[in-house]
């Protein structure tokens, strides 16, 4: 197959040819107004897969001349911005349908993808598909809500999100389409409805946390004009409710976005379109926190019978990985079809092209992790709301000690290592939480009780007994567990990896200020299972003070009823 990738050196198009890069059914042809950019490209590609070559193409010019040509067999369009394509946006797809080649873009303008069906006929009398919007969105979107709303009668509600990592490249054409609808009307539904929102004037806070993963931290986002927002309720027309947001990060410059939007919505401002240049400098210079983004799809609605149901789809990308995922769509499109699974002729919105199982097989390939939450009840145990359907995972011992039993109080014992740093200062934050004294074959007894204020955990060895509290994060920590020892109180992300669940220090806080994250409390904290029996290893240490305490050991359950914990504890 001869694919022709406009905008072939590009943020999405270069992202598009890495991932087929190692496809050797393909010729990869990397197209643009720059010859020795497309070439300088090239050259990074891996050999020994694709046959790559490059072609100057503008599509300013005599766009069907080009196409005949370079003669694909489908051409992708990711240049855009999709938005500004002027008074002839579909020359491209007409071009295409003329010489007799498939068509799919990227395209995020709601106009576009929406107006592509004019095209439909033509497209199914040549026989040829034309596909707009395979992408994140609409294409990515609505198969995790087909896939959550399996078994609902009723769709009410639909609010999904991308939250990009910070230190992803951003190309000027993209924030040009970002911000010049910056303050400006949105079509989307409320309260079942057509209503006008305000691009980047209108925000929400939301945590992607896929269950057993590290979540992203609590997040802002803020409306923006894709294609889901008119798509969504042609394909649910019951909904009442479609919202879609971006999380920009650092939050301060998304902060700063808010303000401008909202002096063009009071008419401060005509439009934030000439700032794109200057916008686009700074997305690129102001990068720190983690380089990881996400998305979330969260959909309500009832079942056959009534019943409310809530569930929410969540994703967490590491390092690069997440900048590809918008090309993905194309990139199961295309190997779907060298598989013989071409997509049935005609044109429209790309909704319905792939399954959850096309996107799973590809994520699989990369640090790319998902998954499905539904509200826990109220009264579940703490680790299994935290955990979601990963709790079901864990080994039998580490669910039992975590389950509580029915009156929410139980026992364990067992016996473990201690080890005490050496530092003065280590022993002196040792004695003020009261962690035990060194030692080995320590008896442990452990004993949980759930209280209002959330999970008591009265920690004996060999009679020494000290106690914390563990309870679910809220606001920045919605998603962690919180955990308080006296004075100090840690955040903790709970996270499966393999048979072990470890537990990962997000946050502190001493006497409730937060703390510095480079001074945070650190080492290896992890729950298994060995020989039928609860293992846990327990590490902290501080910088510049090295290790406090470490102890590890196993538990079994206890044929005693607990005794009553002291008043304190609670």
């Amino acid at each position: 197959m001869k694919l022709l990738i406009l905008g072939g050196y590009g943020m999405f198009g270069g992202r598009l040819a890495r991932l087929l890069a190692d496809e050797p059914r393909l010729t990869l042809v990397l197209a643009g107004r720059s010859r020795s950019k497309a070439d300088a490209f090239a050259a990074t590609l891996p050999s020994g897969g694709a046959r790559i070559e490059t072609a100057v193409f503008d599509r300013d010019g005599d766009v069907g001349a080009q196409l005949a040509a370079l003669a694909p067999d489908m051409v992708v369009d990711a240049s855009g911005p999709f938005q500004g394509y002027g008074e002839a946006p579909y020359r491209v797809v007409e071009a295409a349908l003329a010489v007799g080649c498939d068509y799919l873009d990227l395209a995020d303008g709601s106009d576009f993808v929406l107006g592509i069906g004019r095209f439909d006929e033509v497209a199914g009398a040549r026989g040829r598909f034309v596909l707009s919007g395979v992408s994140s969105c609409p294409l990515l979107t609505a198969t995790v809500v087909r896939s959550l709303a399996h078994d609902m009668a009723r769709v009410d509600r639909v609010v999904a999100g991308i939250a990009p990592s910070p230190f992803a490249k951003v190309g000027l054409n993209v924030v040009r389409a970002v911000i010049g609808y910056a303050g400006k009307p949105v079509p989307l539904v409320r309260d079942g409805r057509p209503a006008l929102g305000t691009g980047w004037a209108e925000s929400r806070r939301f945590v992607i946390r896929p269950p057993g993963r590290v979540p992203l931290k609590n997040m802002r986002f803020s409306l923006v004009d894709v294609p889901d927002l008119r798509v969504m309720p042609e394909l649910w027309p019951e909904v009442r409710e479609v919202w879609m947001g971006a999380g920009t990060l650092p939050e301060s410059l998304h902060r700063v976005l808010n303000a401008l939007a909202g002096l063009v919505r009071s008419g401060l401002a005509p439009s934030l379109a000439p700032l794109a240049p200057l916008a686009n400098r700074v997305m690129n210079a102001l990068r720190w926190g983690e380089h990881r983004g996400g998305m979330f799809v969260e959909v309500a609605g009832a079942a056959a019978d009534g019943r409310s149901i809530t569930r929410s789809w969540h994703l967490t990308a590491e390092g690069d990985d997440g900048p590809h995922i918008p090309s993905m769509g194309v990139e199961a499109i295309v190997r779907r079809m060298l598989d013989g699974k071409t997509p049935a002729v005609g044109a429209r919105p790309a909704t319905h092209e792939l399954d959850m199982a096309d996107y799973e097989r590809l994520f699989a390939r990369r640090a790319i992790h998902t998954g499905v939450r539904e509200p826990a009840p109220p009264d579940a145990p703490l680790y299994r709301r935290i955990l979601g359907e990963a709790f079901e995972r864990l080994p039998e011992p580490v669910r039992v000690l975590h389950d509580l039993g029915d009156g929410g109080e139980t026992t364990f014992e067992g016996v473990a290592d201690v080890e005490r740093g050496r530092n003065p200062l280590a022993t002196l934050v040792a004695a003020v939480i009261g962690f035990p004294r060194a030692g080995r074959d320590v008896p442990v007894t452990v004993r949980f009780r759930s209280t209002p204020a959330g999970e008591v955990w009265r920690r004996t060895f060999a009679g020494h007994s000290f106690f914390s509290v563990q309870s679910e994060g809220r606001r920045r920590a919605e998603g962690l567990v919180t955990e308080r020892f006296g004075p100090m109180a840690c955040d903790f992300a709970l996270v499966l990896e393999g048979e072990r669940l470890k537990l990962a220090v997000r946050g502190w806080r001493m006497f409730g200020v937060p703390m510095p994250a480079a001074l945070a409390p650190g080492g290896e904290m992890y729950e298994a299972a060995e020989d039928g029996r609860f293992r846990f290893h327990v590490e902290i240490g501080l910088p510049l003070v090295g290790l406090v305490v470490r102890y590890r050991g196993t538990l079994a359950r206890s044929g005693r009823e607990p005794d009553a914990a002291p008043a304190q504890a609670a």
